[in-house]
């Protein structure tokens, strides 16, 4: 028969095991409840949501590691799928307007209200869209040509004295390869359009107009100026480049 020690230690061994067992088990229930409790949560947000009409869901964030702790990784998760939700609506509504008939203009991009029908309308950039008319677009097309004609073109007008002064110094006094380009603008049938054309690119509206690759060296005076002080053959070469070659005609002799 065992003693009174042995039953007294057998008696302390069983009552900790059960209260090891009891320990582990109120562990286990607690962490099913919790779960359980937090399933429970978002199943009923959920369902409010759907009750209000609303277009979301609330979204459970996703646990990763399973120990039912939401974790920084899973808050960044949520704000992503949030933001995604938001894009799509946006992009839905977007489809939805491009598609609605008669979609009146935005406000912001009409300019008056005329006889013009639309009224003026305001490009992307911010400039107004101006349309070209067929006469603008043939002295476009006319002044382009001449401009290829040669690297120094003069601009004239076949009565006018200081367009003959300028034509005297470039064409007599020096010799220019190649050759200046006259335009007599009173004979030209797009002549008045042009000289107009010209005082927009070079702010001059008088004639003579001697230009050197589309760059505007002034009038009768300039040059005349500008060969007073010799410094028009140096001129016609810095505006001109390689492709120009300027020379007296006469040189001058010494006294």
């Amino acid at each position: 028969m065992p003693s009174q020690r042995r039953l007294r230690a057998l008696l302390y061994i069983v009552l900790a095991a059960v209260v090891v067992l009891l320990f582990f088990t109120s562990q286990a229930r607690h962490s099913r409840e919790t779960g359980a409790s937090k399933d429970f949560y978002h199943k009923t947000m959920n369902g409010l949501e759907r009750e209000r009409g609303g277009s979301q869901q609330v979204i459970p964030a996703h646990d990763h590691d399973a120990d039912g702790d939401i974790d920084e990784d899973d808050a960044i998760m949520a704000k992503e799928m949030a933001a995604q939700l938001k894009q799509a609506e946006q992009k839905a509504k977007e489809n939805a307007n491009a598609k609605a008939p008669n979609k009146p203009d935005d406000p912001k991009k009409v300019i008056g209200v005329g006889s013009a029908a639309g009224g003026h309308k305001e490009e992307e950039d911010g400039d107004l869209e101006v349309e070209e008319t067929p006469e603008e677009h043939q002295v476009e097309v006319e002044l382009d040509l001449i401009l290829r004609k040669s690297p120094v073109i003069i601009f004239s007008k076949s009565y006018c004295p200081y367009s003959k002064r300028a034509k005297g110094i470039l064409l007599e006094k020096y010799v220019i390869e190649p050759a200046p380009y006259v335009v007599e603008l009173d004979l030209h049938p797009l002549g008045r359009k042009i000289q107009d054309r010209l005082a927009i690119i070079t702010k001059r509206t008088t004639v003579p107009n001697i230009m050197i690759y589309g760059k505007s060296i002034g009038g009768g005076d300039d040059v005349a100026a500008l060969d007073n002080d010799n410094k028009l053959a140096a001129k016609i070469k810095e505006l001109g480049g390689k492709r120009v070659e300027v020379s007296k005609r006469f040189s001058e002799k010494s006294s």
